[in-house]
């Protein structure tokens, strides 16, 4: 078995030490000055996210590629992507770019499915993430960056996000009904 701490597990790790930078340069308003019209602060945060987000997909490919799967790495790359999202979600929601119900929706539907997957790790299952699990995952980070960036139109693409992530719940939610019996 693979060590610990390998480049996929680093990835992931770093996921949840860039989503505290993503937070305060979104909601330390003012203290970075504009940059043509855009706050600086903004601009960083969405980079960082940008960045942060980028890794998520590093992580699993040099898994894959280099058959380094570890079980720290089947915890950490999705409370990583929790931690992440979560982060940015909150500070929208601070700014007022977000309403907090649609937050409360989503991190609803992580802990839903994250308990789905520890009653089956007690059985020994791993419940891998589903095409329409990455599918919600890619459209709350483009969602988020367009939030980010107060780009036009943003508020109706995480709606979409939100549909997304409900439904993939929903699919999580029929696949593991067997283990709540």
């Amino acid at each position: 078995m693979a060590t610990s701490w390998n480049l996929p597990n680093l990835l992931s790790l770093s996921r949840v030490f860039l989503a505290p930078l993503v937070m305060v340069f979104l909601t330390v308003r003012g203290q970075f000055g504009t940059l043509l019209g855009v706050n600086i602060g903004d601009i960083i945060a969405g980079i960082v996210f940008i960045v942060a987000s980028l890794t998520d997909a590093a992580d699993g490919y040099f898994a894959r590629k280099h058959g380094i799967v570890t079980n720290m790495g089947k915890f950490i790359d999705p409370l990583a992507d929790k931690i992440l999202v979560v982060a940015a979600l909150i500070s929208l929601v601070e700014l007022e770019r977000l309403p907090a119900w649609i937050v409360v929706i989503i991190v609803s539907r992580e802990f839903i499915v994250s308990g789905i997957r520890m009653v089956a790790a007690v059985d020994g299952v791993v419940i891998h993430a589903s095409k329409g699990g990455k599918a919600k995952t890619v459209s709350q980070i483009i969602a988020i960056i367009m939030m980010i960036f107060n780009i036009p139109y943003a508020l109706p693409v995480m709606w979409i996000a939100m549909i997304m992530t409900v439904w993939s719940g929903l699919d999580y939610l029929i696949k593991g009904r067997d283990y709540f019996r």
